[in-house]
């Protein structure tokens, strides 16, 4: 069956657990939302009915992966199940040398302290929220050199990810070798939508990278997605095992950062990878200070063991393949009720355009933070704020105003049904027929790093209709 067929193609997977779940009446969504000040993230597990706040720690495990907790060695030192950790990242990723972390945020942490100097650039395409802090909080200046089309909700662009190589040649011109860090290419990338990259810009990226003797890294998170799009949008690539293309990407780059906790399933977990022994030998030292001992980086055996079946279940095409299914099933059936969506639909989640959504609230109205809310109020569904609000302050305190005010519906892998997707699609479409009565937020709360975890907010008076 076709995965663009109106039907989703079925599971490759049968279900042998469950966790209930229950929807509370909307008069008690009501007050847990006004409790939790408006914050999607300050919101009680217990009280949401369908999660789709992140698909990160939040997948199913395999009954492999279950399995493997009991072979867990927690020796403090070298401990087997590192062992068979490094021996899955080399076979899948490519990289010999492995520093486990304990989630994607703390390999960006050694990566950003041992490559950035004070005053250096990092180039990437388009920023992530605790890639750049981090890239900040070691004295980096990002910079943005994604494609222009990115910006823009309405483009088809198939790779929308794509860095523009004259602006990133442009960068390299004005801060000349000493001057770049290195170049960050994330993919997909998670605040234009999910948006991939292709392989042919990869490619040149790197060439241009050993042209000026510059540093690549990627950020893996869920680099399985954005091969499986490449197999099926890049005409060169159609049909390639996306294990292969995995290992090609991986092969262009000097690291690669990863948040475990997307494609390799687990619920907790991440690591360094590297070809580069510099950054090992630095990387591992500043583990012990920051993780824990470099065979471990913050998890427990049982950690390394699921993690290491994770990486080879992530790369078998069925797994994947139903995985973007399901989120281009939830995006059409979206988009054929006339909510205004990201195109093309990522791999991870579908982005729903809350400035086209609710026209009627400018940027200052925090419109993705206050479409979060009201989604939640009105249906139980938890989904999270991509705009404004993520976007945080620069050093002056003014607000970053990202061109893309999002609301994004991110899914768990191997966790819901398709009668999931269609209620959470039936719910919002309602909530779009009624769009013009929902007011947005202003800040109650702001706290000064990573605002959108911790902010609280109060509702604005509803504007009248222009």
């Amino acid at each position: 069956m076709s995965i663009l067929s109106p039907q989703l193609m079925p599971e490759p997977y049968r279900i042998k657990m469950i966790e209930p779940i229950r929807l509370l009446p909307e008069a008690v969504r009501r007050q847990r939302l006004a409790e939790a000040g408006y914050n999607t993230f300050l919101l009680r597990s217990a009280d949401v009915y369908i999660d789709l706040l992140t698909d990160s720690g939040t997948n199913a495990m395999s009954d492999a992966q279950w399995g493997a907790l009991m072979m867990g060695d927690e020796a403090y030192a070298g401990s087997r199940s590192f062992e068979r950790l490094q021996e899955a990242v080399r076979d899948v990723y490519g990289f010999p040398y492995l520093v486990p972390t304990h989630q994607g945020r703390g390999a960006e942490n050694l990566l950003s302290k041992s490559w950035i100097k004070p005053g250096q650039a990092v180039a990437g395409n388009m920023y992530f929220t605790t890639t750049r802090a981090h890239i900040e909080l070691a004295g980096g200046v990002f910079h943005d050199v994604i494609v222009e089309e990115a910006h823009d909700a309405g483009s088809n662009l198939p790779f929308k990810g794509n860095v523009d190589l004259r602006r990133l040649e442009a960068l390299m011109d004005r801060t000349g070798r000493e001057g770049l860090a290195y170049v960050a290419v994330g993919a997909p990338v998670n605040m234009a939508g999910g948006q991939p990259v292709s392989l042919d810009n990869l490619r040149q990226v790197a060439a241009l990278c050993r042209a000026r003797d510059a540093r690549l890294v990627l950020d893996g998170a869920r680099l399985v997605e954005n091969a499986y799009m490449i197999s099926r949008r890049e005409a060169s690539c159609q049909g390639r095992p996306v294990a292969e293309i995995l290992r090609e990407m991986c092969a262009l780059v000097d690291a690669i950062a990863v948040s475990a906790k997307k494609d390799a399933y687990v619920n907790i977990g991440g690591f360094l990878a590297t070809r580069d022994k510099g950054l090992y030998e630095e990387a591992m030292n500043l583990c012990v200070l920051y993780e824990g001992l470099h065979t471990y980086g913050g998890l427990a055996g049982r950690d390394l063991e699921a993690l290491a079946v994770g990486i080879r279940e992530m790369i078998q095409d069925d797994w994947i393949a139903h995985r973007v299914a399901q989120v281009e099933y939830l995006g059409r059936r979206l988009a054929a009720r006339g909510v205004p969506i990201v195109h093309p639909i990522g791999g991870h989640a579908v982005f729903i355009d809350a400035s086209a959504f609710l026209p009627h609230l400018s940027q200052d109205d925090l419109p993705a933070q206050a479409l979060a809310a009201w989604i939640y109020q009105a249906t139980g569904v938890r989904a999270m704020e991509r705009g404004i609000v993520s976007a945080g302050r620069d050093e002056a305190g003014r607000n970053h105003r990202p061109s893309l005010e999002l609301v994004r519906l991110a899914l768990p892998r191997r966790v819901y049904t398709q009668t999931h997707l269609d209620y959470v699609a039936d719910g919002i479409a309602r909530l779009h027929e009624r769009r013009a009565q929902l007011p947005g937020l202003r800040f109650a709360y702001e706290p000064p790093r990573l605002r959108f975890f911790q902010s609280r907010f109060v509702p604005e008076p509803i504007k009248a209709a222009a």
